[in-house]
């Protein structure tokens, strides 16, 4: 079996079972069997694959073919141009969350303490702590989750410190210049029209927002003051159909501002405490 003839075969199945950009995904597969980078297979496509290369190739295949998202197999997702760990206890990141890092280096590049509510795979903080430098924090409800974003610390060389709560309960009062999050705001009634892989791969407590998907956004902003210093600033990303809830929320804020991403979709609700 050569590199060409794998990645024919791999394309015509995940095109016959109806998966997106199935010869990029065939490629990632395959270059995550063979452990090089997909550029090498233009080079080489009538190189023979291995058996353990082709049976390593055989088994992703298939567990995409079950719906695993690509990112859970090769477990990697690269975000701001770096590259992250990804596991099933941490949400993939994706590439609009990268408007609240555009967002908070806009509004509050000279922040001292940062800290990331819901930090999943650290994505937000290790890339703020790497671009601004500032002491970074980041918390989670989930240790498994916690424990991934401290991998991703450690090996991308970000000093950020993660602590296991919910939200920002175990945070100090008025220690915080800037927080960001990525919360779940998925409404729980909305379950079954999520896409397979996001239902029933990614982590619950991740997407899932309670009955409406404002839950989360209400506890946040009510508590934020609290935890921030005067004239800090509060960054979230925003979910589908939580931009007037939001707004409504952050009624008594000042500065508020809403940034849409490249599609024109509110993506990121910023504003600044009194």
């Amino acid at each position: 079996m050569t590199i060409q003839t794998a990645l024919l075969q791999g394309t015509e199945l995940l095109e016959d079972a109806g998966i997106a950009v199935a010869r990029l995904t065939a490629e990632v597969l395959l270059a995550h069997a063979m452990r090089c980078e997909r550029v090498y297979f233009y080079a080489h496509p009538e190189q023979e694959l291995k058996e353990v290369e082709w049976l390593h190739y055989g088994r992703y295949l298939h567990e995409r073919l079950q719906g695993k998202p690509t990112q859970y197999i090769t477990r990697r997702q690269e975000f701001y141009g770096r590259e992250f760990r990804v596991t099933p206890d941490v949400l993939i990141p994706r590439p609009e969350t990268e408007h609240v890092v555009e967002v908070a280096l806009e509004v509050a590049r000279g922040a001292r303490r940062v800290l990331d509510i819901g930090t999943g795979s650290g994505a937000l903080a290790v890339t703020l702590q790497l671009e601004m430098g500032a002491e970074t924090w980041g918390s989670d409800i989930s240790a498994a989750a916690a424990a991934v974003a401290a991998e991703n610390a450690a090996r991308l060389g970000a000093a950020v410190r993660f602590v296991v709560c919910d939200l920002a309960d175990a945070i100090a009062a008025h220690s915080i210049d800037l927080i960001v999050s990525n919360p779940p705001y998925v409404p729980l009634d909305q379950k079954e029209g999520l896409q397979r892989e996001v239902r029933d791969f990614e982590p619950h407590v991740a997407l899932f927002g309670g009955e409406t998907g404002f839950e989360l956004y209400d506890r946040m902003v009510r508590d934020a003051p609290r935890v921030m210093r005067p004239g800090g600033w509060l960054v979230m990303e925003l979910g589908f159909g939580s931009l007037h809830p939001v707004e409504q929320l952050l009624g008594g804020w000042k500065n508020v501002r809403i940034v849409p991403d490249l599609a024109g979709i509110p993506r990121v609700a910023a504003a600044q405490t009194q």
